[in-house]
């Protein structure tokens, strides 16, 4: 990745998270990256482009913190709570503002849009990936256990960047333990 490039979508990234996607314009983006507009679009087409990109930076770290949490822990219910960590130390993070994803999906809520697709993207991958966790641990409804650890996620997302995230973290992963120790009475 070229060095221009690589600053505008750092900078973009910084602005879209923090003050919103339709909040901030190129011109915005330009300024703070100190490019120049035909610069921008050498390496982004369009807004739009530079919008998919963010997520799929975004999409990418997720990607990779949960390859590493796999490459590290050796059983599923570890791999699950080492996520599940993962997501409350963004939650107290500084700066947090809520999920990158929810947060495009409000401003962009055209399926057909492909800042929407690519939040969907994302979305479908992680369900997988959860669907396939908890099915590592022997669970008989290892979907269903998925789709419910993605809406605690997407809660505490939400909740963490609105009140204090302590309590909103502890929940989360008192949610986790729930899922797992459930699987835990469905065997006797």
């Amino acid at each position: 990745m070229s060095e221009a490039r690589a600053r505008l979508l750092s900078k973009a990234t910084g602005l879209f998270y923090a003050e919103g996607i339709h909040a901030v314009g190129v011109d915005r983006v330009i300024g703070e990256a100190q490019v120049t507009r035909a610069t921008l679009y050498k390496h982004f087409p369009s807004k739009d482009d530079l919008i998919v990109a963010y997520l799929t930076q975004a999409d990418e770290a997720i990607r990779a913190r949960v390859q590493a949490a796999r490459a590290d822990d050796s059983n599923a219910d570890d791999v699950i709570r080492t996520v599940g960590r993962s997501i409350t130390d963004d939650i107290q993070s500084a700066g947090f503002r809520g999920c990158a994803f929810l947060n495009a999906a409000a401003e962009y809520p055209d399926p057909a849009h492909p800042v929407h697709r690519a939040v969907v993207k994302h979305r479908e991958w992680f369900l997988e990936t959860m669907t396939e966790l908890f099915s590592g641990i022997g669970k008989i409804d290892a979907e269903p256990a998925a789709r419910h650890f993605v809406m605690l996620r997407d809660g505490a997302m939400t909740a963490g960047c609105l009140s204090d995230p302590k309590p909103i973290c502890e929940t989360f992963l008192r949610g986790i333990e729930g899922l797992l120790t459930y699987r835990s009475r469905e065997a006797l």
